[in-house]
């Protein structure tokens, strides 16, 4: 009876499948924040540039 228990245990430590999609959503999060800090510290930036091209173009 210890055998068996002491082997299932093992068998869901050697289990990786969850291990993995949690590090893929952490580094999804990471991903995703950083992308909105890049866009709110050069929004205003872009939006200036887009303007100055407009400007020219009209």
């Amino acid at each position: 009876m210890l055998q068996i228990f002491k082997r299932f245990i093992f068998n869901k430590l050697k289990e990786e499948k969850g291990q993995s999609m949690v590090e893929y959503a952490l580094i999804i999060g990471l991903v995703a924040i950083v992308v909105i800090a890049v866009l709110v510290l050069l929004g205003p930036a872009i939006a200036a540039k887009f303007q100055e091209i407009i400007d020219n173009l009209g």
